[in-house]
C-alpha cells in the first residue's frame, strides 16, 4: 500500500476513554488508516500541525456551543470530510449535519468494524449512516424500497448474484464479519420498507427489481 492511498484520520471526542479506545482499535485493525490526530476539542483540531487531514471522525455531543453547521462548513472548506458520531439518533439532528455536509453519522454504539467503514467511505467521497438512524430517517417511506450506501449496494450486487458470503468479503477487501454485518443491514433497512429478503432468493429477486443487479449477471441452478 502506497503513502497516497493511506487515509489520514483525525478524531475528536472529548470522552477521553472512548478517544484513547477507539484510536488504539482503529490503529490495530485498519492498517489503510493512519491515525494522525486524537484530541478532546474543536480547537485543538483547527490548531494541530497534522491538519488539514482526509477524514475528522467528530463528536456531535462537544459542548462548546459552537453550531455542527459551523464545523462542518469550516472542515468542508479545507477539503476534509466528515463523519460524524453521537450517542443519541434524533431524525432531525441527522438531517441537519447531513445536509451540512457530513458523508456520514454514526450511533456510539455502532459495530466498531462500522465505524472503520464508514471512514473509508467517506474519504471515496460516500455517504454512510448507520443503519439504526437510517431506519429512524425512512421510517415513513413504507412501500418504496431503501436508500442504500454504495458499498450495500455492491455487497447484494455480489451476494445476490450468487457468492457465497466470503467472495463478498474478499472482492470488496472486507472482513467476512463486516460483510455480515452488511448483509444484516440491507435485510433490515428492506423489512422496515416492507419487503421480505430474509433468503438468498428473494435478496436476489429484490436486487434485480431495483436494478442493483441485472438478471443476466445471476447464477442459474440449471
Amino acid at each position: 500500500m502506497t503513502d497516497t492511498d493511506r487515509i489520514r484520520l483525525a478524531l475528536v471526542d472529548d470522552h477521553r476513554m472512548l478517544l484513547g479506545a477507539l484510536t488504539e482499535w482503529i490503529r490495530s485493525a485498519a492498517p489503510d488508516i493512519d491515525m494522525v490526530a486524537a484530541v478532546p476539542t474543536w480547537p485543538e483540531l483547527i490548531t494541530h500541525p497534522e491538519f488539514p487531514v482526509d477524514v475528522v471522525l467528530l463528536d456531535l455531543d462537544l459542548k462548546d456551543n459552537i453550531p455542527i453547521s459551523l464545523k462542518i462548513n469550516t472542515l468542508k472548506t479545507t477539503g476534509v470530510k466528515v463523519v460524524l458520531m453521537s450517542t443519541y439518533s434524533e431524525p432531525n439532528v441527522v438531517r441537519e449535519a447531513l445536509a451540512s455536509g457530513a458523508l456520514g453519522y454514526l450511533v456510539k454504539s455502532e459495530d466498531a468494524g462500522m465505524i472503520v467503514e464508514a471512514i473509508r467511505a467517506a474519504a471515496k467521497g460516500e455517504s454512510f449512516v448507520s443503519a439504526e438512524l437510517d431506519l429512524a430517517l425512512n421510517s415513513g417511506e413504507i412501500g418504496g424500497s431503501p436508500k442504500l450506501s454504495a458499498q450495500e449496494r455492491r455487497v447484494m450486487a455480489l451476494y445476490g448474484g450468487g457468492e457465497p458470503v466470503k467472495a463478498v468479503a474478499f472482492q470488496l477487501s472486507i472482513s467476512e464479519e463486516t460483510a455480515k454485518s452488511y448483509l444484516k443491514r440491507i435485510r433490515e433497512k428492506y423489512r422496515v420498507a416492507g419487503f421480505d429478503v430474509g433468503t438468498k432468493v428473494a435478496l436476489r429477486k429484490r436486487a434485480i427489481e431495483d436494478g442493483i443487479l441485472v438478471e443476466s449477471d445471476t447464477f442459474h441452478p440449471f
